[in-house]
């Protein structure tokens, strides 16, 4: 098991250094061009190198990106060209608040996919149908849709949840969670739908399996040969879908974060972008990279655990 963690960490690692130095070597042809907007229309050439100088970005890339990965190796990932804050609590910030919404969402909606799809695959007939219903629902609605719609009935005819906002957990727990209801729901839906309809899929190849007449022969309860037996042979299939969809809500992220003004990670990259702010983007990227790392890796662990032979590969 220590060498699964091991091989998995260090292909976690490699992909974060690949990843930052192709962003770095991407931003690193727009220097002049942040230096320029910095500085105004009229600044000077002598002025705009200077600058170069003063930051250090006049030096050869591959310098440039392992004096940056130096600092960020020690948790030093620079400061905002515009603000001049740190980055890395400020990415910290945002990232907060994004993580306050994704992890409720993602947690329900394994939950409740769950339930759907083992319902559904040993149930069958009125369930399994309208358990793809609705899956179907999920697929079909977008969320920006669903997201206008949630907010003008809950938020300005029922006036129940508020349309726009963010209240930290720490300031006040039921703000908090009238603030989050709505994007929450939102990102649940489209994961129910990919979840449910994995796990019915895995849940009714592994109710044909031969093990399981075996099972029922030997008088085990339905119950116990759904939930003890065949759900943990079909889970691994249904973590990859629910690493898988932590990836897609947080990219999702950046248009429900603009929806409904959430000061999160997705309108803090969106921003960042837009003013070319590089220390700010290489900060994102990192943290955004590690985060996705983390996550596979837990999932390769539990992945692991359910079943042994993934530890091989």
């Amino acid at each position: 098991m220590i060498l699964y963690i091991a091989k998995r960490l260090s292909a976690g690692i490699v992909l974060a250094v690949l990843v930052t130095f192709l962003t770095f070597l991407l931003l690193s042809t727009s220097f002049q061009d942040v230096v320029r907007t910095i500085l105004g229309p009229s600044a000077t050439p002598e002025t705009v190198r200077g600058m170069m100088a003063a930051k250090g970005w006049d030096r050869p890339v591959v310098v440039q990106y392992l004096d940056w990965l130096s600092h960020a190796v020690r948790g030093d990932f620079g400061v905002s060209v515009y603000t001049s804050l740190p980055v890395g609590p400020s990415v910290l910030q945002h990232l907060a608040v994004t993580l306050s919404i994704i992890i409720p969402a993602l947690v329900l909606t394994g939950i409740i996919a769950t339930l759907l799809g083992v319902w559904a695959a040993s149930r069958g007939g009125a369930a399994d149908r309208f358990a793809q219903g609705i899956s179907l629902v999920g697929y079909l609605v977008p969320g920006l849709l669903l997201a206008i719609g949630l907010v003008v009935i809950f938020a300005v005819q029922l006036k129940w949840l508020p349309a726009t906002g963010f209240t930290p957990l720490t300031e006040d727990p039921s703000a908090w969670l009238r603030s989050i209801t709505i994007p929450v729901i939102v990102l649940m839906i489209g994961g129910i739908a990919n979840m449910a309809a994995q796990v019915r899929g895995r849940m009714i190849d592994e109710l044909r399996q031969d093990y399981v007449r075996t099972l029922r022969t030997r008088g085990i309860s339905t119950r116990a040969i759904v939930f003890k037996h065949a759900l943990r042979n079909a889970g691994s299939p249904a973590l990859t879908v629910f690493s898988l969809e932590f990836i897609q809500m947080f990219g999702a992220a950046l248009i429900i974060e603009n929806v409904f003004a959430l000061p999160g990670y997705g309108s803090y990259a969106f921003n960042a972008s837009l003013q070319g702010d590089i220390p700010v983007i290489l900060g994102i990227t990192a943290f955004g990279v590690l985060l996705v790392v983390v996550v596979n890796l837990l999932t390769d662990l539990v992945n692991g655990w359910l079943n042994p032979k993934a530890r091989v590969r």
